[in-house]
């Protein structure tokens, strides 16, 4: 299956530079490019690609205000990895708490951004592992902990192990040998924790469990 990439920068040179590197790929195609947060939606209502590649700093509407428009359309199953050069918590955070799916820096090597791509498509988050605990760390501060959340209860123990693990940062691998389960296994359960409580994908999942005092801060 192909992932159709949507890139989002004000710069040209930037944009033909990751254009370059996603089309070497035999499963990534660029389908439109935009230089500003309203050109951003426009191609993803016109394209509905996998991924948008949203520059934050961008002259007129800028990449988060683009972002959460993005995923507030109901109908639209684009996810959006952030891409800039600012390593700001403010940033991140923001654009986590919109609903963005990850967060890399655009000095990332090429094979990282290709890889990133790839992971945000399948659905699953992606953070820039310099920024990961920070983040968690900003949006735990300006969010208490809750009591004992009742969503919870819609999970199984094995969903709530699950939940605890993969907040702990654990890979589906490193889950799946914790646990002596498939990685299959581990990604129904992830699938199905997402589900039950209404989060995007894993960033969001790290997020409620360290809400509701699953792991330790």
């Amino acid at each position: 299956m192909t992932v159709t990439v949507v890139l989002a920068d004000d710069q040209a040179l930037v944009r033909r530079g990751f254009r370059l590197i996603l089309e070497a790929e035999p499963d990534i195609e660029v389908v439109a490019e935009a230089e500003d947060g309203q050109q951003a939606i426009d191609a993803v209502r016109r394209h509905r690609p996998a991924v948008v590649l949203m520059d934050i700093q961008m002259p007129g509407l800028d990449g988060l205000e683009a972002t959460r428009r993005i995923l507030a359309d109901a109908g639209s199953h684009t996810r959006v990895l952030i891409l800039t050069t600012f390593e700001r918590d403010d940033y991140v955070f923001e654009a986590l708490q919109l609903g963005a799916s990850g967060f890399l820096l655009k000095t990332s090597p090429p094979e990282d951004l290709v890889t990133a791509v790839r992971v945000v498509a399948r659905g699953e988050a992606l953070l820039s592992p310099s920024v990961t605990r920070r983040v968690i760390q900003e949006v735990t501060r300006h969010h208490p902990r809750v009591p004992h959340s009742p969503e919870l209860e819609r999970l199984t123990q094995r969903e709530l192990e699950v939940l605890r693990l993969v907040a702990e940062g654990l890979t589906n691998a490193e889950i799946a040998a914790r646990l002596y389960v498939s990685e299959a296994t581990v990604k129904t359960h992830t699938s199905n924790v997402l589900s039950k409580l209404g989060l995007r994908d894993r960033v969001q999942a790290v997020i409620f469990a360290y809400r509701n005092g699953l792991v330790d801060r």
